[in-house]
């Protein structure tokens, strides 16, 4: 399908021209095999149009909970009943929509803990002129977005955003936010001259308090150069104990962007499940710190957009040089207390056995 992008010249269709799709959840039957339970879930919906999916408890009541990004629909966050079921409570949690009501571009997206209170948050990219969503979590139910009044929703105001994710990059033990940008209409300068195709990445230091800086120039000339972005993804290719950076462009080369971050300490968790899942997705983690609030983190898959970043969890310590305890809350509900662990290392936790192996990083004691 082709449509004009000024009453002229060819370009993509709007979303609004293209039907949707529905969701899938397919049940592991613990045999190899797998059924599809999309409609007895409650998760059929042929309106989606989602472009992200991120796994959120977002109401800690140990059931993972499922937040779609959806293109030109509203945004969905279903709720896990615990009993095999899903309601969208978007809407009512104040998800679905912007501040006026209406449905963006939503392309990638996140959830995490980023402000200490326990509770994950969720960061959206959406499309260019719209800004990025940070829907902050009350705890009760409710979701704020804090974008708006925020260097957040200037900064990502003319651009247009796929991949995002949280990510804590200077190991300070606040999660910052990661968004790689890139238009979709090769020729959207001509008629918006502020406009590119090939735009650069942003990325927000967390100030803590709720607060954040764009320090996207401040990073180095590889970060800032633009690209037409789509897949993110971090991970410690370099095993030096800082989170590096992925950056898939659209007909074009990846970038690896890696990071050198400085002198914060910092901690890496790899878990093993036996009685939950191997992978222990739907972990949650709390370290413990002599200073400061505790740091809390889930495993997951998924997020950002169309990327997998890596499963084991970085925490970052800041001026500690141990985390004086970890708490493991495993998938299955059962929790598991690792004491006082020295920083600059990477260890392995196995389900019921605690510590089975650590390893210092590589060219550094942090």
């Amino acid at each position: 399908m082709v449509c004009a992008l000024d009453g002229k010249s060819k370009s993509y269709c709007t979303p609004e021209a293209y039907k949707g799709a529905s969701p899938s959840l397919y049940r592991n039957r613990g045999d190899g095999t797998f059924e599809n339970v999309t409609k007895a879930a409650g998760l059929f919906d042929a309106t989606n149009k989602m472009l992200g999916v991120a796994l959120i408890d977002y109401d800690n009541d140990g059931w993972m909970d499922v937040f779609g990004a959806n293109d030109t629909q509203p945004n969905r966050l279903y709720r896990n009943k615990g009993d095999g079921t899903f309601s969208d409570v978007g809407v009512m949690a104040g998800v679905a929509f912007n501040e006026a009501g209406v449905a963006r571009a939503g392309m990638g997206v996140d959830a995490a803990d980023y402000d200490g209170s326990g509770r994950q948050s969720v960061i959206i990219g959406n499309f260019a002129n719209e800004m990025m969503a940070l829907y902050w979590n009350d705890g009760k139910g409710l979701f704020v977005d804090e974008a708006p009044g925020s260097t957040i929703g200037r900064a990502s105001m003319p651009r247009l955003t796929f991949a995002t994710f949280f990510v804590d990059v200077d190991l300070d033990g606040h999660l910052d936010i990661f968004a790689a940008n890139g238009h979709v209409a090769d020729d959207i300068a001509r008629v918006q001259p502020k406009m590119s195709h090939a735009q650069p990445p942003h990325l927000f230091r967390n100030l803590g308090g709720r607060k954040f800086e764009d320090i996207s120039t401040r990073v180095g000339a590889d970060f800032a150069k633009p690209v037409v972005g789509r897949g993110a993804a971090y991970g410690d290719y370099d095993n030096d104990g800082d989170p590096d950076l992925l950056i898939m462009a659209n007909n074009g080369p990846a970038r690896l962007l890696r990071n050198d971050t400085g002198a914060n300490h910092r901690l890496r968790l790899t878990l093993t499940g036996t009685s939950s899942n191997r992978d222990a997705i739907g972990a949650r983690v709390r370290v413990l710190r002599d200073q400061g609030v505790p740091l809390s983190r889930m495993v997951k898959t998924g997020s950002s957009y169309l990327s997998q970043s890596e499963l084991p969890l970085t925490f970052g310590l800041g001026a500690a040089t141990k985390a004086t305890g970890i708490e493991i809350t495993w998938p299955n509900g059962t929790t598991e207390r690792v004491a006082g662990v020295a920083a600059g290392q990477a260890i392995t936790i196995q389900e019921g056995k605690g510590v089975i192996r650590s390893a210092p990083f590589k060219g550094a004691a942090r």
